[in-house]
This record gives C-alpha cells, structure tokens and sequence, in this order.
C-alpha cells in the first residue's frame, strides 16, 4: 500500500515569475507533471499534492482521479507541510516523499528506495556532491549508520565537510510519520518544521535508516532559478536525444534537438538540428527532417521527407510524401502516398489523395483533393466568407493553373482544367477547361507616371 506525498506549496522567488515555480515547464511539461507522471510508474495508490502558493493554478492544471490536493495555507517548512497531509493518509501505507520541483527522479531509483521500508526501516535519497554548500548535511556514527541530518545553516564547521548530503526523498511507514511529526519544533535558524528532523526520531526509537543514492546527480536536482532550469533542461534533452540514438535515430547533432512531449522515432530515421518536437509525433521507418522544423502533435509516414523550416501541426502524411521547405500545415492536414507539398504553401483540413501536388505559394484550406491533382504556383481556395467556412472539392486528375482563386463552396470535376489567373466561382465538370478571367487590353500610347 503506497501514498505518495508532493510537496509544491513553495513560491519560487528567484523564479521571478507569476507561474507557480512547480508549473514551470521541462521538456514542455510541468514540473510537477513529471513528478506525478513518476509516482504513477512507481505504483502510488494515494497521490497527494501539498498545494500553497498558485494553489489554484496548480490544482487546475494536475486534476486528475487519482490525485487529491491538501492546502498549506502558510509555507512553514517541510515537516509543516507533511503535517497538512496526515489526515489523509492510510494507517497502513508506505509514504513517498516527493518535490514538485525536482522533476527527473527515475522509477527506479524510487522501487529500491520503496523496498529497504519496513516496520524496523525507513528509506532516505542521498547524493554526494563536490560542493555540498546550501545542503542538508547526512551524519553517521562510527558503525556508518545513518544518525541525523543537519541543515547547511545550523551545521557545524566539521558537519560542513560533509559531501553526502539529503536530497529531501525519502519513504517511511505512515505509522511513523504519525508519531514522529506531531513532536517537530522550529528552533533553528530558519524558524521552520524540518522534516529531517524525523531522521534523528527513528534513531531514537530504533528505527534504522536505508539509504539509496540515484544514478546521476541530475535525477535529484531541484529548480529555484531560470539557471537551473535550463541547466536540466539540457540534461533532459540529452538524456531523450541518447534514448532516441540507442532506438537507431540518426541526430546530426544531439545538443540541438528539443523534444517537449513524446517522440516515437522508427528506423533509419535522420533528423537535422535545431528541430522541434511537441506534442505526441510519431516518424515512421526512414523519415527524414531538416533543419529547424517545427513538428506539433503529428504522424509522419515511412520514407517521408521534411525540408528545412517546415512547420507541421496535428497533421498525419502516409509515406513518402514531400514536404517543404517553408511549408506550413496546419490542422487536419491529411495526406496520402507520395503527396508533395512545396515551398511557402499553406495546408488547413486538407485532405489530399495520393500523387498530387502543391508545388509552391498556395493555400489549401478545408478541401478535398483527388489523386494525381496539380495545383499551380499562387492558388487559393477561398474558403472563408468573413463568418462561415465552406470546401472545396478537386477531382482526380484535375489541373489548376497558376494563380487560381476557388471559391468554395465549389467542384472541380475529374481530369478538369482550370486556367490561369481564373477565379472559379461555380462547379467545373469532369474534363471541362474553365477560364474566369478578365480580357487583356493593351493601350498603346500609355505614358508611366512620374514624380513632380
């Protein structure tokens, strides 16, 4: 039985934002979202967020069935804050101890934290660091048992040379907490309830402390400042670009590659720098991006190729399309086999059958193309009356000269050609030529104006 406990009541001064320091984003998800996500992976029946500063900003953004938020209404330390949840929490039950502000714990490195807990045990996260400055410092007795820990500003100067140090993660049997919480005192130099404190409690009572350590020191960082927000955020890039690289991703360089949501990469995949991925994206087997693209919430067919500064959102393409440079689709894009969608044109639910293209400088908005179709350069589908949207309808094999207005609603029937510079207002017949355009008039005799 496990209750899991986030504490994310803190303001977050140096953040120097109105945003919830615990709302603050990695990898474009909330610091607390990772915390919560983690929670779930390591099997948290109960979860609880300590809530305080932003406590509505927060409880908007993390509701969930799962979760119940507990209010501390004035920010008195980590062991005030506990204290908030004990009613809530489970006679029987393991308690986790988290930080919505410390977002890239493993699961891992949680289980064997959750598993050295027992009724004579307790589990306590710890870290040595080269310059444990600022920190809790972990002291032990001459058996290299776990004793007391002792904040940076009440540590003598010997407890100062300490590098091992308290990450604030531990679990404990609620029992415990129950016994020990209620007899913290604030008597130190920050006037606060520490929840270390409860350390030197179980030593008293005989209860012996398990510690773990994480793998890299990152897993157990904390973000107070815009710094140390970027300083893991590349960290949690690297670690995605690495994971990206083993699944066989060729990254040309993986410092610069952003992933803010779920990338899903098949094999042979390459992708250029500076891309950017948000969302859930899926790239099928042989998907090639270049260079500074932007790819939002889509699937990406096999064979698929994405030319530099293409922008593509909640779209999905079949395989081996050709897309860009300069493109930008928009929602509900939808393409099949070997669609071409070229250089500054503008996609938005268009449905697109295979072999057809866009060459370049069009706009294809709320339509849907046949197979085979060849859309000229400037073409627009004039889609949008000022209040309400209409469609547009090309048939397979349909031809659409340059710098074409159709407005919708409207058909283009099978194997029809529209003629240049013709805005086509009433349906076209399968195989018919339409031409909408004024007659040319030249006027000889004509004089350019010039400046008096």
């Amino acid at each position: 039985m496990l209750d899991i406990l986030v504490l994310a009541a803190g303001k977050g001064t140096r953040m120097r934002s109105d945003l919830p320091k615990v709302l603050h984003p990695i990898g474009g998800k909330a610091l607390v979202q990772h915390v919560v996500d983690t929670a779930r992976q390591v099997g948290g029946e109960q979860i609880l967020i300590i809530v305080g500063h932003g406590a509505e900003k927060v409880e908007e953004k993390m509701a969930a069935p799962d979760v119940k938020f507990v209010l501390q209404a004035a920010q008195l330390g980590t062991g005030h804050a506990v204290q908030q949840a004990l009613p809530h929490l489970r006679n029987d039950a393991t308690v986790l101890i988290l930080y919505g502000d410390v977002p890239l714990t493993r699961a891992e490195t949680l289980q064997k934290l959750i598993a050295g807990v027992n009724e004579n045990q307790m589990g306590l996260l710890t870290v040595d660091l080269s310059d444990p400055t600022g920190y809790g410092r972990i002291v032990r007795d001459e058996k290299n048992a776990v004793v007391a820990i002792v904040e940076h500003k009440d540590a003598s100067d010997e407890q100062k040379k300490i590098r091992e140090i308290n990450t604030g993660i531990m679990a404990v049997k609620a029992a415990h907490l129950q016994k020990w919480l209620p007899q913290l005192k604030n008597n130190n130099a920050q006037g606060e309830y520490y929840l270390t404190d409860i350390i030197a409690m179980a030593k008293a009572d005989g209860i012996s402390i398990h510690v773990e350590q994480p793998n890299a020191v990152e897993e157990v960082e904390g973000i107070n400042n815009r710094r140390q927000q970027a300083a893991l955020e590349c960290f949690y890039q690297r670690q995605l670009a690495n994971t990206l690289m083993d699944a066989g991703v060729t990254l040309l360089d993986p410092h610069r590659i952003d992933i803010r949501g779920t990338l899903i990469a098949g094999r042979d995949v390459v992708i250029d720098v500076n891309c950017v991925f948000e969302g859930d994206v899926v790239l099928g087997d042989g998907v090639v991006i270049e260079p500074n693209c932007v790819i939002i919430n889509s699937k990406i067919g096999a064979g698929t190729h994405i030319k530099a500064f293409s922008h593509i959102e909640e779209a999905v393409m079949a395989a081996n399309c050709d897309i860009g440079p300069y493109a930008r689709l928009r929602p509900g894009t939808d393409l099949a086999d070997e669609v071409k969608i070229g250089n500054f044109v503008e996609t938005k639910k268009a449905v697109i059958a295979k072999g057809s293209k866009v060459n370049h400088l069009s706009y294809i908005g709320d339509a849907k193309v046949g197979s085979k179709v060849n859309v000229g350069a400037g073409t627009i589908t004039c889609n949008y009356d000022g209040v309400n949207k209409f469609k547009t309808e090309i048939g397979d094999n349909a031809f659409i000269g340059s710098n074409s207005a159709l407005v919708a609603p409207v058909k283009i029937g099978a194997s029809a050609t529209v003629g240049a510079g013709s805005i086509i207002t009433k349906d076209v017949e399968a195989a018919e030529l339409a031409i909408a355009r004024s007659k040319q008039r030249n006027i000889q005799g004509w004089e350019r104006p010039t400046k008096k």
